[in-house]
């Protein structure tokens, strides 16, 4: 779903950062709202197999509209510090997000970890079209949590 194009006049400061925000929640949204139906973390070890649980336990939670989980135990420090800077903070963000996600499929196509950063590669179709993705988690304390999706 593309984002309405930006018009002419400049938007209020608060209005400016909540716009920023805005893609990387609908990007975390829609890339993954159907994870739990096909990532699997058979055949993988460690912290690959550890950052790939993640993404399904995010699933879970998107599945079942669980903003609280999805702010406190999914995302990265720094992606809920942005949402949390908009008026409803990151749950907020998340609830409203959550309302646009259709139903498609996700599947893992690869998963590397090193050290404190892990990066997943991801087919999915949305709409009838096929698109490749790369999600990136963080380990925050001794955790994998997702802190974007390109």
């Amino acid at each position: 779903m593309p984002l309405p194009k930006p018009s002419v006049a400049r938007p209020a400061a608060s209005n400016r950062k909540r716009l920023l925000a805005l893609p990387c929640v609908l990007a975390l949204a829609l890339g993954l709202s159907a994870c739990a139906k096909t990532v699997s973390s058979n055949g993988l070890k460690g912290d690959s197999k550890d950052a790939a649980e993640t993404i399904k336990n995010f699933q879970t939670h998107v599945t079942s509209g669980d903003e609280k989980k999805i702010c406190g135990e999914d995302l990265a420090k720094t992606l809920v510090s942005k949402l949390s800077a908009q008026a409803g903070g990151c749950e907020g963000a998340i609830k409203d997000q959550l309302k646009e996600v259709d139903n498609f499929e996700v599947t893992l196509e690869a998963m590397q970890a090193s050290g404190t950063t892990a990066t997943a590669h991801v087919r999915s179709i949305y709409s009838g079209k096929n698109r490749k993705g790369t999600l990136t988690l963080v380990k925050e304390a001794g955790k994998w949590k997702i802190s974007g999706l390109g």
